[in-house]
């Protein structure tokens, strides 16, 4: 039998802490002298003390721990029941830090707001360009809901794409539509169509049908895509969940040099290393004149 300062030191834990747990009924002693009070505990209390630990801090309530532990879960039961709180826990974690990085590049928008140069705005027409593309719904045009949505559709794509025997000819090529009615959460209208693409060339894809048999069997979507009659473009430099500085920059530009958006801005992503800060990606703005 161990002291409860001993059993604390065992268990890595205070000697208030295990006197909580005797008070709410979460870890008995295993002996409590009846005249002076103290403490005893056996070493088998251990594996349960490691248990409530572990649960506690893997953010569940210490009633909740004890509902738990009362089922008399075995250790794989356990284990599976700590895997899944893990990745909830991870999950959350990833949501924090992709939210700390929208703080982030809302502050960089207030800090640049009048020090970026107007010179890196460049008026230009687009080429039309045929596209191997995947698409799908976004709940908002926002970068915490783009990013979710586009990087699962590229990685898939370029799957299919090595799938079918098919080199792109050129680099990705990313557009955007107003969702259909109903389409958003709620009926709010904000949703957007994610277009995930990447330029291919004609006679390669008609190998490919061939191989395939039919365009069915290719497992992605193709279309040309049209070109821009004029388009304001800017190059942004970095990960596309800091793009607002950059859009907001190209919209001042737009605004403040007599024209007006005519749709929603395309990303050509020039330069997509393993290390994101180093990704270029231009930003292609259909304008008119105001």
């Amino acid at each position: 039998m161990f002291s409860i300062g001993d059993f604390a030191r065992y268990g890595r834990v205070s000697a208030r802490m295990l006197r909580h747990y005797d008070a709410i009924g979460l870890l008995r002693p295993a002996r409590t002298d009846p005249v002076t009070g103290y403490r005893s505990y056996a070493a088998a209390q251990l594996a349960r003390l490691n248990r409530v630990i572990a649960l506690k801090d893997l953010g569940f309530s210490l009633q909740q721990v004890a509902a738990i532990l009362d089922e008399q879960l075995d250790a794989a039961e356990l284990r599976g029941m700590l895997r899944l709180r893990r990745a909830e826990l991870a999950a959350a974690r990833d949501a924090a830090e992709a939210r700390l990085g929208q703080v982030e590049a809302r502050l960089r928008t207030i800090e640049s707001e009048g020090h970026m140069s107007a010179d890196d705005v460049v008026l230009k027409h687009t080429e039309p360009v045929l596209l191997a593309e995947l698409s799908e719904v976004a709940a908002s045009y926002g970068p915490e809901d783009i990013g979710p949505v586009i990087t699962p559709l590229y990685q898939e794509l370029f799957g299919r794409l090595a799938a079918a025997g098919l080199t792109p000819t050129g680099p990705g090529l990313a557009y955007y539509e107003a969702a259909p009615d109903g389409a958003g959460p709620e009926g709010t209208g904000d949703a957007v169509v994610v277009h995930a693409g990447v330029a291919i060339g004609r006679e390669e894809l008609a190998k490919a049908v061939r191989r395939g048999a039919d365009g069915a069997g290719l497992g992605f979507d193709t279309v040309t895509l049209p070109g821009l009659d004029l388009a304001a473009t800017v190059v942004h430099r970095g990960p596309m969940s800091r793009i607002v500085p950059t859009a907001q920059h190209l919209a001042h530009w737009i605004d403040g040099n007599g024209y007006r958006s005519a749709g929603y801005a395309r990303e050509l992503y020039l330069q997509c290393p393993d290390d994101q800060e180093q990704w270029v990606t231009e930003i292609q703005e259909p304008v008119v004149r105001a």
